[in-house]
């Protein structure tokens, strides 16, 4: 075995530790990645043979992280891993999006990027090192990949203090949580969450990161030397430079007429097709024998890229002939689904959403067991991207990678301002409708509205932007609110959202080798203006969260019981807690909180709502003498019978204790089904059981029912402030 072995030491002197040579040696590359005792595996293989007609990078990412790294079983039927889950999903994604902006432009050929956690302790957080060791198995191969990139993760915690690759016990309390990644010169990717924090000390993290990327960049480069492989050799495209020209001259005035008329994006879509449809024709017309098509696709794509680029850098127009920072019109409508709990409809030009909000209770969270996290969501959202938002027809299958981290990216950017004391689960649902840039930003400020129109009482409203970039490598222009072919035809898709007071989340993507800081600065600057007109727009359609929740949603009502009674709420194999749901038609949470019972009930109801509350008081209140109650008869025993105080709990009525004359039978006096009021006279501490009277609430003089005396005291208010 021909063994290569590198360490870096990190600014705050942890290790990490490489190695190739060892495993999976016929894979074009890999390495085992140690930090401490977590350990990561990446493989990179990539074709020989490339396909000289794809115009694309097939790079596919897969992180998965296995139980067996920290001695779980998987949950579920199969016990086994199956597909990823959303965490392993986002994590891939950070990594291709750090990686795939890295790679030759001309070269096509299908790549895949395989990592596993082999060994986690739990405390250093994987998803940091993932990029890393797939960085470490590229210069471990002989695959064309210039430079190394490396991503971190930095956090301001609880003392204002930055922290380059936390623990998990470091992440609470902290206002800040980027992912960074980058090359030794500048930075590629960026994701994250905040707390309201400012474009200031967003740089700042920002900087402070890439001081360690640079560090793990220079090591990665030494490891590659100490490897020794060369470069594999690759077929590039054998364009004409002639027949690029030829076409040139044909289209690119017409593209500019079409790029410079501020057409609709189907109108300019229609354009751009039957132009390049013409020229083709013409190609063909005078050469049946024509077969060039895909060369002549790649010579006009970039000949329409570059037209488009030109007239934005040099004369500041753009597609729709906005102004590089001008934001497209605006129309929002809440409360536009009279059965739903909150509902809002966010239009931005040719972009819309759709959003819904669904109020729950405790048993409604999302369950999150993963290998290195086990815990519940009390606030999700779900963002759906269905083909016809774009004039399309494609098959419906699961959800896809993009929705996913698009809902990931908007969740993040709402859940900083739900409040601290909110007792609901809550979903948000975007359905986008239609789509032209930017539909993960729509989400975030339609989902706004609909939760202000559920009546949550948000701590700010959020509203979010996207920010593009054209570059020539001199000059640049920043575009406020992209669409979606300056997105494909430009340089970066930098999206940021916040509130008045700071930003809450945001996502950068980059298709050049890295940015500056001064770019980065003016986007964000820019970005918040943008921001703040587009929530000047949403709050002329609703000010403020709604004074009340909305009358279909569920009431919540909590309360503390003593521990010991959790078992007679619950009953035997749970029969008590769902005939109190079956009869009062709530929903009943029951845990253990601090050595006592935190009981949650909630229902749409509030007489339901009311009288599952006094079941569930009742029985575990501890009646005392004295205490009166409406009983009820629900049977008879020798010498007496049984009274229910409330659901769950009897008592005994002697037969002396019914009147106050004498009797030969209960019977003679009471029904079975008959209710009357009773007063505790005898309370067993050691067995719980308990003693009624009937006579001690009758005057002496009359016995009838007519004289029974009023009770003294609203049994189950006394217990409550008890």
């Amino acid at each position: 075995m021909n063994i290569t072995q590198k360490t870096i030491t990190l600014t705050d002197q942890s290790i990490i530790e490489l190695e190739t040579g060892k495993l999976a040696r016929q894979a074009d590359g890999s390495v085992t990645l140690k930090l401490g005792n977590n350990i990561l595996f990446a493989s990179v293989c990539a074709n020989k043979e490339i396909n000289p007609e794809v115009d694309f990078l097939p790079l596919s990412v897969e992180y998965q992280e296995k139980y067996y790294a920290v001695g779980r079983f998987p949950g579920g039927f199969f016990k086994r891993e199956t597909k990823l889950n959303e965490r392993e999903i986002l994590t891939s994604r950070i990594v291709d999006r750090t990686l795939r902006p890295m790679f030759p432009e001309d070269y096509h050929a299908e790549i895949q990027v395989i990592i596993y956690t082999l060994s986690l302790d739990r405390q250093v957080q994987p998803d940091a090192l993932a990029t890393i060791a797939a960085s470490a198995a590229l210069m471990a191969s002989d695959i064309p990949f210039p430079d190394p990139v490396a991503t971190v993760r930095v956090i301001r915690d609880k003392n204002q203090q930055f922290v380059i690759n936390p623990t998990f016990g470091q992440m609470d309390g902290c206002d800040l949580d980027l992912m960074v990644g980058g090359t030794a010169d500048s930075i590629v990717m960026v994701e994250g969450e905040m707390r309201e924090v400012s474009e200031e000390v967003m740089l700042e993290a920002l900087k402070i990161a890439h001081r360690e990327i640079q560090i793990i960049c220079k090591a990665l480069a030494e490891f590659r030397s100490a490897v020794g492989k060369k470069t594999r050799e690759y077929e590039k495209p054998a364009f004409s430079q002639e027949f690029y020209q030829d076409i040139y001259n044909r289209a690119a005035q017409p593209l500019y007429e079409i790029a410079s008329s501020a057409l609709s994006k189907e109108q300019r879509k229609d354009a751009f097709k039957k132009l390049k449809e013409d020229i083709l024709n013409f190609y063909k017309q005078q050469n049946p024998e024509f077969n060039q098509e895909f060369e002549f696709n790649q010579h006009f794509h970039s000949i329409e890229k570059d037209i488009v680029r030109k007239l934005i850098l040099n004369e500041n127009k753009r597609l729709d002939g906005r102004k590089l920072d001008e934001i497209r019109p605006i129309w929002c409508e809440v409360g536009c689904l009279p059965q739903v709990h909150g509902s809002a409809i966010f239009t931005r030009g040719e972009t819309q959403s759709l959003s819904t909000v669904t109020l729950g209770s405790k048993l409604d969270e999302q369950t999150v067991d993963t290998v290195s996290e086990e815990t519940s969501k009390s606030f999700m959202l779900h963002y759906n991207f269905p083909p016809f938002s774009t004039g399309e027809i494609k098959r419906l299958g699961p959800q896809s990678r993009r929705e996913v981290g698009h809902g990931n990216l908007a969740e993040r950017s709402l859940k900083v301002v739900v409040p601290d004391n909110n007792e609901y689960t809550i979903r948000v649902v975007s359905e986008i409708l239609e789509s032209n840039g930017s539909s993960s930003m729509a989400t975030v400020c339609a989902g706004c509205l609909a939760l202000m129109d559920a009546g949550i009482q948000i701590k700010g409203p959020v509203s979010g932007i996207a920010m593009g970039l054209i570059t020539d490598g001199e000059k640049f222009a920043v575009l406020s609110d992209i669409l979606g072919d300056e997105d494909h035809l430009g340089d970066m898709d930098f999206k940021t959202a916040g509130t008045p007071k700071g930003l809450t989340a945001c996502q950068m993507d980059i298709k050049i080798r890295g940015l500056s800081f001064e770019i980065l600065h003016q986007a964000l600057m820019q970005a918040k203006k943008g921001r703040e007109y587009i929530l000047s727009q949403m709050l002329q359609t609703l000010p403020e969260p709604r004074k009340e929740l909305s009358p279909l949603a569920p009431r919540i009502e909590k309360l503390t019981i003593p521990v010991n009674t959790i078992g007679a709420v619950i009953g035997q194999g749970g029969k008590t807690i769902q005939e109190i749901q079956r009869v009062t038609g709530t929903t009943i949470h029951i845990e253990e909180v601090n050595n006592a019972g935190l009981v949650t009930i909630s229902s749409p109801d509030l007489n339901a709502l009311k009288n599952a509350l006094k079941w569930v008081k009742g029985l575990t209140s501890v009646p005392e003498i004295g205490d009166i109650f409406d009983g009820k008869v629900k049977g008879f025993g020798k010498d007496g019978a049984f009274i229910e105080l409330f659901p769950g709990k009897e008592a005994w009525l002697h037969i002396s204790e019914v009147s106050h004359q004498r009797i030969n039978s209960v019977e003679e006096v009471i029904k079975l089904g008959e209710e009357f009021p009773v007063k505790v006279i005898q309370v067993d501490l050691k067995t719980n059981k308990l003693r009624v009277s009937r006579k001690a609430l009758i005057s002496k003089d009359n016995s009838s029912n007519s004289e029974f005396q009023a009770p003294k005291k609203n049994v189950f208010e006394n217990k409550n402030k008890k």
